[in-house]
């Protein structure tokens, strides 16, 4: 008995960082401008967010955009201890979208707490904005950014929080 035990107890062990370690999609739901309706917009972007092994004390998130298929490459365009911004140019089917959007599911259910990530399209660029404003931890601390960066032309982040 304790040999299927500590069998199994070992299988738990092995695979369950792997599971952990899945990447969760974030759908960013794409919401046209009032003020044009009938121009070309992507209907939503997708990027990925992925928990870091966990540490004691706290936890990261490991992100990335491949948005490749409507713009780029992406450069960063301004950063402060609080958010990041990325811009690239929108490919010519979707130069004159103008449209805002937030996180609306987060691995496949919905979303209802303020957006960390939210994307903006206008005059023939796209933003993808990273902002901690109005984030809190476990400890009602703000996460930090604690990296932010562009890889092969893509965004790519990690911030982390206390737990």
């Amino acid at each position: 008995m304790n040999n299927k035990f500590l069998y199994l107890l070992t299988a738990i062990i092995t695979v369950f960082p792997t599971i952990a370690a899945q990447a969760a999609q974030v759908e960013l739901g794409v919401f046209k401008s009032v003020d044009a309706p009938e121009k070309n917009c992507p209907q939503k972007v997708v990027v990925t967010e992925q928990n870091a092994p966990y540490y004691e004390g706290g936890y990261t998130v490991n992100g990335q955009a491949k948005l490749g298929s409507f713009a780029g490459p992406f450069v960063i365009a301004s950063s402060d201890l609080f958010s990041v911004t990325w811009v690239a140019n929108l490919k010519p089917a979707y130069r004159q979208c103008v449209a805002g959007g937030g996180i609306v599911k987060y691995d496949n259910e919905n979303y209802n707490s303020p957006s960390h990530l939210r994307i903006r399209f206008n005059r023939g660029k796209v933003f993808l904005i990273l902002d901690m404003t109005g984030k809190r931890d476990a400890n009602n601390f703000t996460p930090s950014i604690t990296k932010k960066g562009v890889n092969n032309g893509n965004p790519t982040w990690s911030w982390s929080g206390t737990d």
